[in-house]
Parts: structure tokens; sequence; C-alpha cells
């Protein structure tokens, strides 16, 4: 017997998507499967490493988490979605500037989840940034980067903000008792 599909439909990138899905399939599996948004990449499934981000209604959401069917008459925007007729966003940008693309295959997630927290927070703290993306795992270890990325972007977004001046610590030469007692 063949599983009954659903009709969702929603917008996605700015334009209006009407497509099928079965039930039991997540969104990552639709935009990529049935709308060929591949930029959304598959990885843990299970909501660990943040590489299937997308944006739903302004919310930043773990897309292989989400049944495609819960997406209808919603608002989705991919990586795809980012760069305009002008070209690529702030964000892409500045990621490009600060070499914070390594691999790339946790980029679009990374790039998505900066985004709705700019978005939230247009001028973040360091703090901030590292929370806003905690949900992203990065295998290559561009944190830095990623991080010196966002504060870029939030920049370019809106340059005259007053950011405050935070100092920079070496977080790897703290010893951290509880990973490494003394």
């Amino acid at each position: 017997m063949t599983p009954a599909r659903v009709a969702v439909a929603a917008t996605v990138n700015g334009r209006a998507r009407a497509f099928e899905v079965e039930a039991h399939h997540t969104l990552l599996e639709s935009l990529r499967d049935d709308l060929g948004l591949t930029g959304t990449k598959e990885c843990c499934l299970v909501g660990e490493c943040g590489a299937c981000t997308v944006l739903v209604d302004g919310r930043s959401v773990d897309s292989c988490l989400m049944l495609a069917v819960e997406a209808d008459g919603a608002t989705i925007e991919t990586v795809e979605g980012l760069a305009g007729r002008a070209g690529l966003s702030a964000v892409q940008a500045a990621f490009l500037d600060t070499g914070a693309a390594q691999c790339g295959f946790c980029i679009p997630g990374q790039l998505m989840s900066a985004v709705a927290l700019l978005a939230d927070t247009p001028h973040p703290s360091r703090a901030e940034i590292e929370e806003g993306l905690a949900g992203n795992l990065c295998r290559c270890a561009g944190y830095e980067q990623i991080f010196e990325a966002v504060e870029r972007a939030a920049d370019a977004v809106a340059p005259a903000r007053a950011r405050t001046a935070e100092p920079r610590v070496d977080v790897a030469a703290i010893p951290d008792a509880k990973v490494a007692p003394q």
C-alpha cells in the first residue's frame, strides 16, 4: 500500500509553493527531495548539529525535527533565499570575508542561525553571538571566524551601533576544573 500524501502550501524563499509530502516526512526531506533545495544539509537527523537549520516564520528550526506537514501555511527561508538580486547578503559576504566558510557543510545552518540572531538582536555582544550559534556544530573548528563574521555582518547591517568592547580572552588557556581538574 502506498503511503498517503498530504498537500502542503507554503511560501519558500519568497515564492508560493504547493507540494505533496508523505505524512511522516520531515521538512528537511521535503526541502531537499520535493523542492530540490539541497543547500539545507542532512547530517545528524536528531537536532544536535544545526546543519539543517532553516527559518520558519522567522524562527530558526532544525528542519530534521519538524514534519513537513507542520509547515503548511508557513513562511520558510533556506540558505538559497539569502542572496538577492543585488548579490550576497551581508551575512554571506561577512562569512566569505572572514574565512568562516571552510568545508562548507555546516555553513548553511550557521548562516541561517546568524540571520535569525541578527533579526532578534541587531547589536549582539560576543556572548550573545556564541549563545545564538550554540546549536550549530562546526567540524572544522572555525568558530572564531564564524563569530567574527557575525560581528562583521552586524556592523554592516547596523554600522552606527555602539558595540561594547568585550575583552578577548583565550578560553583555551583557562583551565576548566570540571573538565580538567588541576
